[in-house]
Parts: C-alpha cells; sequence; structure tokens
C-alpha cells in the first residue's frame, strides 16, 4: 500500500527530516551557523540588490549538499555494517559534493566582492 501524498504530509516530512539533521547531523549545525553568520554579515554590506540575492542564495548550496551527503551516508550504514570498499567510496563521493559546493559558494562570493571592490 502506497502512502498518500500531500502538500501537508510532504511539508511534515520535509521539516522532520530538517529537525532529524539538526539533531544528529553536526556538520549541518555548523554549516547553518555558518549560513546564519554570513546571512547577517551581508546585511551590512551596502550593495545592489541582485548581488544580495546571489550571494544568499548561495549559501544554501551547501546546505543542499550536506543534506544529500548525510541520506547517502545512512543509507550505506542501513545497508552494510562492515568495511567495504564502495561503501566508503560513495561515502567519499557525499563528501565530495558537500565539498564542491563549498567550493562554489566561495567562488561566487569571491567573484561578487571581486566586482564590488576591486573593479570599481
Amino acid at each position: 500500500m502506497k502512502p498518500q501524498y500531500t502538500l501537508y504530509r510532504n511539508t511534515r516530512y520535509a521539516l522532520a527530516g530538517l529537525i532529524d539533521m539538526l539533531q544528529h547531523e553536526s556538520s549541518f549545525r555548523g554549516e547553518v551557523l555558518v549560513t546564519g553568520l554570513l546571512q547577517l554579515a551581508i546585511s551590512f554590506v551596502d550593495m545592489p540588490f541582485g548581488y544580495m540575492g546571489i550571494l544568499r542564495l548561495s549559501l544554501l548550496l551547501p546546505l543542499f549538499a550536506e543534506a544529500i551527503n548525510s541520506s547517502i551516508e545512512r543509507t550505506v550504514d542501513l545497508v552494510t555494517t562492515e568495511i567495504h570498499p564502495l561503501a566508503k567510496q560513495a561515502k567519499d563521493l557525499g563528501s565530495a559534493v558537500v565539498f564542491i559546493s563549498i567550493l562554489l559558494t566561495t567562488l561566487i562570493w569571491g567573484f561578487i566582492f571581486y566586482d564590488l571592490f576591486c573593479l570599481r
């Protein structure tokens, strides 16, 4: 029997996932803290609205990546308790997604601040 999905139920599932990540994933909590601090910090920088939007939205990339990584890690842990090369590769690839998202966010911030403060 397949569960019925509704906007209300899907929202509850998503919020339950966020709460679970905040409770059990220290990396996610750290990224949420850094995201909050950077969101606050850029509020005090005078910049065009479009740049502000890009910076704010780019901070969500590592949070998305961390959610994907946590899903991969938990699935691997559910499937096997033994140390297996494929399990390690799956977890390493999930970590690579997080790393790439942080690198991408850093590059976005670097390009915008370079344009704002070095090219003017």
